[in-house]
């Protein structure tokens, strides 16, 4: 079996066996529709140094009605080889008024560190990541009023995306490409009382290049979540719009490369 086969097999094994895991608390989840909307900036400056920054902007439902989340990355990027890098940093969210807070934000702050690795084939492009998280999460007092101190648990995600060129059969960075991936976020730690699935995000679209060093995807992204509350299923399917830029400052490198 070839390894494009392998892949498409173990993304729809990640998406089916979450839906089997919820069961049929998936029948009665709350449904949402949304936007997602992110910037990505990467930026190398060495040949083993680069900068992260990611910025997210997301609705709470009926696509444009209200802001559910925001969150801000920034990150230093360490290249083990081109096609390996690690990232570590810091991350502010903030929650915008919810279930338990109804009138009023809830911040979060975040460590975070990620693995991603790729591998290109005539064909297909594969890419994964691993990510760790460290979120505290600011307590809430009552629907009007934050707690005193943070929450905290961690967080981990694993992602595999594979990418597909629609116009030739060389993977190229100017290429249309189709997408499909699916990532899963399991949390830990003794504040997490229920069950440690958090979330599945399930995504299929395209990968349009804009230039010679930025692209934006968009397309169909299925999400289910639990509150770490331990409440009832959330089942969102949004649409995600997401706009990377890739730039490269090395000495004799060109910006156009």
């Amino acid at each position: 079996m070839s390894v494009i086969f392998r892949k498409i097999i173990f993304l729809a094994f990640l998406f089916l066996n979450t839906n089997q895991l919820v069961g049929q608390d998936l029948k009665t989840a709350e449904k949402y529709t949304q936007i997602w909307m992110g910037y990505f900036n990467q930026t190398r400056i060495s040949n083993k140094w680069g900068i992260w920054t990611d910025l997210h902007l997301r609705t709470k439902d009926h696509f444009v009605d209200s802001f559910s989340q925001s969150v801000m990355r920034v990150g230093l990027t360490y290249h083990l080889k081109d096609q390996i890098k690690i990232t570590a940093g810091y991350a502010y969210v903030i929650q915008f008024p919810g279930d338990n807070h109804k009138n009023i934000s809830q911040p979060e702050h975040r460590g975070w560190q990620l693995v991603q690795w790729n591998n290109s084939k005539p064909g297909f492009r594969i890419a994964q990541s691993i990510r760790l998280e460290e979120k505290f999460k600011h307590k809430i007092e009552s629907d009007d009023k934050l707690g005193d101190g943070y929450g905290f648990y961690w967080k981990f995600r694993y992602g595999l995306q594979l990418s597909f060129p629609l116009h030739k059969k060389l993977v190229s960075k100017r290429e249309l490409y189709f997408l499909v991936s699916d990532e899963i976020h399991i949390n830990f730690g003794k504040e997490i009382l229920h069950q440690n699935f958090d979330q599945n995000r399930f995504f299929v679209g395209f990968s349009v290049p804009v230039n010679f060093h930025d692209i934006l995807q968009i397309g169909y992204m299925n999400q289910i979540q639990q509150p770490v509350s331990g409440a009832n299923y959330k089942l969102v399917n949004a649409v995600r719009v997401f706009y990377f830029q890739n730039l490269d400052l090395r000495k004799n490198k060109s910006l156009l490369k």
